[in-house]
């Protein structure tokens, strides 16, 4: 039996995570999973209900088609909550059985604090939680091999950063030198990358209705997700013998080079989502799939991709390739409902993250600036222009309504002023750099947001 510790209850990790490892199961392998809560919020009334089952359905385009799978999750034996019991939690840090520690403690769950106490638990961090956790397994002598720990929070290098706060509770507790040693020697701790959009429990009713006759019960704890699913996984010590590669309900993929998949990830999908969104709200679409089915959003994405953002990401052209084609299906999901105010959210930092290392690369392969990628920045400058202050809210007018706006507060009073666009691309201070040095780019950008000012649509 190989047994997993799961910090976290949610709908992602209970449509991701645990669905592979139910998965291999039913493939014949041998996998159970224990979900401990890890803060005190929320209750575990409903796994109880239902003895830990509850079902997943995928929905989204495959190959064209509308596709809506049925998964039963079984592989959870148990949902154990700490604060109210402890036993069975260190009982299980103590079985020679367990090999993986999962987490998914949202982005600011992976901190340190240097008032955290030894003797608490309720109040500390999970870094924390997971130092007492592996010094009971210490403690509780020979047998007990230490751990592969699989974070699948949303922050840069996960792994490397959740082992920092651990090392660093052992000095702030003074726990033992050879505790030390072990953590360091026995316990493998692999940065990993997600990708899989769940939208969790169904919220109106008449979806509710139809995914409970389509699972053929009553479910609390049903999950939606798209079918897309990627797990990457830095390769250390023999995790081979425990994680499985290849496709089962996710794809899994074993890896030296974790960074090639983040760097995937956030140029194609992510990059070309912000390339995207100013246009798309510009000219009256709601959501992701709204635009994908105008052809001429649509051909912009995809000529974005192909020309622009594919050829920079590895030498690897094809696998690249392939994987925007998978994008494309995703954005044609007719079931996420992917708002583009949502996507919107903190659009500067974004573009200057997602999309500006792929217009550099662009720009000294070219010689020239990126037309698609300018096109998408000269949308995001004329949204922001739009920009007025409303009581305590900024707002910015598209066809039909009026959005708010949500950046950093100096971002949105800058173009609420309306003050020039010209100079906020020169502020080092929001890119790192003068965005204006690139030949032509001022130039185009300020004659295409003239052109959409006028009601011109430039794709």
């Amino acid at each position: 039996m190989k047994k997993i510790l799961q910090y976290g209850e949610g709908n992602f990790l209970r449509t991701f995570v645990d669905a592979y490892f139910n998965t291999l199961n039913e493939e014949g392998g041998d996998y159970e999973v224990t979900i401990v809560k890890p803060i005190t919020f929320g209750s575990l009334d409903n796994f109880k209900k239902q003895e830990n089952r509850y079902h997943i359905v995928l929905r989204g385009a495959e190959n064209g088609k509308d596709v809506e799978d049925v998964y039963k999750i079984n592989v959870v034996a148990d949902a154990l909550d700490p604060f109210a019991d402890p036993a069975p939690y260190y009982t299980l840090a103590k079985d020679p059985e367990l090999c993986m520690i999962v987490s998914n403690t949202t982005e600011a769950g992976i901190c340190f604090n240097e008032n955290d106490s030894f003797h608490d638990f309720e109040h500390m961090t999970y870094p924390g939680k997971l130092t007492k956790l592996l010094y009971r397994r210490y403690i509780a002598g020979p047998g007990r091999p230490g751990v592969y720990i699989l974070p699948v929070e949303l922050i840069e290098n996960n792994a490397d950063e959740l082992k920092k706060c651990v090392e660093k509770y052992i000095k702030l507790w003074q726990l033992p030198e050879s505790f030390a040693i072990w953590n360091e020697n026995e316990n493998h701790y692999c940065n990993t990358l997600v990708d899989r959009i769940v939208s969790g429990h169904p919220r109106d009713e008449e979806t509710k209705a139809h995914l409970t006759s389509l699972v053929g019960e009553e479910d609390a704890l049903l999950s939606i997700g798209e079918p897309f699913g990627l797990w990457a996984i830095e390769k250390k010590g023999e995790i081979e013998n425990y994680i499985v590669e290849g496709r089962h309900n996710i794809d899994v993929v074993l890896t030296d080079d974790i960074n090639y998949y983040k760097k995937r990830k956030v140029r194609v999908l992510n990059g070309s989502h912000t390339n995207l969104v100013p246009a798309g709200l510009v000219l009256g679409k709601e959501t992701v799939y709204d635009c994908m089915k105008d052809e001429a959003l649509c051909a912009f994405v995809e000529d974005t991709l192909r020309e622009e953002i594919n050829p920079f990401v590895s030498d690897d052209l094809a696998t690249t390739t392939a994987f925007a084609d998978s994008v494309k299906d995703r954005f044609l999901n007719p079931y996420l409902n992917h708002q583009l105010t949502s996507i919107a959210l903190n659009s500067i930092s974004k573009w200057k993250a997602r999309n500006l290392p792929s217009f550099k690369d662009y720009y000294q392969a070219n010689g020239k600036i990126p037309a698609h990628m300018t096109v998408g920045f000269s949308y995001l400058m004329a949204l922001y222009s739009r920009i007025e202050k409303k009581d305590d809210k900024f707002v910015a007018s598209v066809p039909g309504r009026e959005i708010e706006m949500k950046d950093d507060l100096p971002y949105l009073e800058y173009f609420a002023a309306k003050k020039p666009i010209v100079d906020f691309m020169k502020d080092k201070t929001v890119w790192g750099e003068d965005l204006t040095a690139y030949a032509g780019f001022a130039e185009a950008v300020t004659a295409n947001v003239a052109a959409i000012n006028e009601g011109k649509v430039l794709v």
